[in-house]
């Protein structure tokens, strides 16, 4: 009886169980696309991107040689024919002094050939010398207007040489890089500094096989850069590489900024996003009773497969957690188009669509990146 008493009391004293904590998921209210029967933003294709020179050319001398004086740093701004580094050309020097010597030395035998020829010449046309002497004078002459040209040859070469031990820029442009040290010595044609041209501002971007179809060249794009926030620069696309790279299998596209300024800097990282994509990518055939019908972009991280059927998570008025049956038309490697099964304002869950369940009490975060609005850049 003691022990029925005790087990009792215990049973009596426990509470009610303790309630599930609530779940917090990265959630965020979804509008429709801009044209799709709805106001918000139209489906975009965002990348990042870099700055970078339209051109751009490591800087070398022509001959090998010591280095002995740079004259420019990483940063700097040059001009064109700027000497921006020497070799010692103690060696060119002598060898531009021999190959003069040589040439003087040519052009002195070819004058006394040239006056020797004269004379036989006058000689032979008074029969004084014979016919034999008048040719080997001819043939002493030309030897030496071969050798003549043969020495003003060399001597070209020569002070070209030497020419060469002084490194010029050859364009206007900035020093992006510094590849060898005063006192080293260089082989002909290695890299001594890189020269970034003046000009034409680039930003560039690796797109996927899947997006080449929303980007086209002469499209407009948007692009800023977190170190410059709250502006916004046009570019348009200037280039589309026709073959993948090997490695990443990405197609790199080339965007000119229209009007830069001084404040866009080489190398300054930042966010390229493209207009809608063309109306055939939905499919040729969509009817026109469909042309009006809201489109909703999320991540392709907010869709959950239920069997074969593509759903989403809705965060219902109650905090509760409704798997929403939906229609997909369009994938891609980062996004997605909703065209049935959703309302506009609805609360959708972006991420960890596998870890949550049917009734699961929840309260909506929204994910960290700068634009709350913008689903389909949660996703990147």
């Amino acid at each position: 009886m003691a022990g029925c008493g005790l087990l009792m009391l215990s049973a009596c004293s426990r509470g009610p169980a303790a309630a599930a904590p609530v779940a917090i998921v990265v959630a965020v209210p979804v509008h429709p696309d801009a044209g799709s029967g709805g106001g918000g933003v139209g489906l975009a294709v965002r990348y990042p991107v870099e700055v970078a020179a339209r051109y751009s050319n490591p800087m070398s001398f022509r001959v090998p040689g010591k280095l002995i004086e740079r004259k420019v740093r990483i940063g700097d701004v040059v001009k064109k024919g700027e000497v921006v580094a020497r070799l010692d050309s103690t060696d060119a020097e002598r060898q531009a002094a021999s190959a003069k010597a040589a040439l003087d030395a040519a052009e002195h035998r070819l004058l006394f050939a040239r006056q020797q020829l004269d004379r036989d010449t006058a000689q032979s046309a008074q029969n004084l010398i014979s016919a034999n002497q008048l040719e080997q004078t001819q043939d002493a002459f030309t030897a030496a207007q071969s050798g003549r040209e043969e020495a003003a040859a060399q001597w070209v070469v020569a002070h070209n040489n030497l020419e060469y031990n002084t490194l010029v820029a050859d364009h206007d442009g900035v020093i992006t890089s510094e590849n060898a040290d005063t006192g080293q010595v260089v082989s002909a044609g290695q890299a001594v500094y890189g020269l970034a041209w003046s000009g034409d501002t680039d930003v560039t971007l690796d797109a996927s096989a899947s997006d080449l179809g929303r980007i086209a060249v002469g499209q407009s794009a948007t692009v800023t850069f977190p170190a410059l926030p709250g502006k916004r620069f046009d570019a348009r696309v200037r280039e589309i590489a026709p073959a993948a790279d090997p490695q990443s299998r990405t197609y790199r596209v080339k965007l000119t900024l229209l009007h830069p300024g001084s404040a866009v800097l080489l190398g300054m990282t930042g966010d390229a996003v493209f207009g809608p994509p063309p109306a055939a990518s939905e499919g040729a055939g969509a009817s026109a009773a469909t042309a009006g019908t809201p489109r909703f972009t999320l991540p392709a991280t907010a869709i959950f497969h239920k069997g074969g059927s593509p759903a989403v998570w809705v965060v219902a008025n109650n905090s509760t957690l409704e798997l929403r049956p939906v229609s997909v038309s369009v994938y891609t490697d980062h996004s997605t188009v909703v065209t049935q099964g959703l309302e506009d304002g609805e609360t959708v869950v972006l991420a960890g669509v596998h870890t949550v369940y049917a009734g699961e009490h929840v309260q909506a975060a929204r994910p960290l990146f700068d634009d709350a609005g913008d689903v389909e850049g949660a996703a990147r």
